[in-house]
């Protein structure tokens, strides 16, 4: 996925209440009890062989590669926690809103006599349930990444650059060029 995405995952990783499993053989043993005990399908699902999962699950492999190691990190968070996961997510859709911070550039259309150049700005705001919830259902949806920040820029346009609709109507705001965001909840 790409940066909106990954700090989606990242904020739904920060509640978790237990550390993923740590070695490869716990991991292996994570994700082959999510797959109703198919080492074919965690082969399939990891894009190796059935023969490598099954070393890993006797501990005959412990050092994956670095490349190997992290998509095997990735499926082992993808799955892990489902319900707290969704627990946290419910919260900041309903009550909790989500917080994103990001250093980007941002792009504007605006009524003549103001300037439309492109700023990158530092920009820290809560954004209310209603965006928070729109951005789970986009990435649930399949969304695209920019799609994704469609839906942040207009949370960042109504809230911070509009100040809820007291400044600036006819303000239409770009989330352009980011350099980093970081989102919770």
């Amino acid at each position: 996925m790409g940066i909106l995405g990954d700090s989606l995952d990242s904020a739904a990783a920060a509640n978790f209440t237990r550390p993923i499993p740590k070695s490869a053989q716990a991991q292996m043993k994570f994700l082959v009890k999510q797959e109703k005990g198919s080492t074919m399908a965690v082969a399939q699902l990891l894009g190796v062989s059935q023969r490598t999962v099954e070393r890993y699950l006797k501990g005959q492999l412990k050092q994956p590669r670095k490349d190997f190691a992290a998509r095997l990190a990735g499926e082992v968070r993808k799955r892990w926690q489902p319900r707290v996961r969704d627990k946290a997510k419910k919260q900041a859709a309903t009550t909790g809103g989500i917080v994103i911070e990001t250093r980007a550039r941002f792009g504007y259309t605006a009524a003549p006599g103001t300037t439309d150049d492109g700023r990158l700005r530092l920009i820290t705001q809560s954004l209310p349930p209603a965006y928070a919830a729109r951005l789970f259902d986009a990435q649930a949806a399949g969304a695209t990444e920019q799609q994704l920040r469609d839906i942040a820029a207009e949370g960042l346009q109504e809230i911070y650059f509009k100040d809820r609709g007291r400044r600036a109507l006819d303000l239409q705001v770009e989330f352009t060029d980011i350099d980093y965001v970081e989102l919770d909840y």
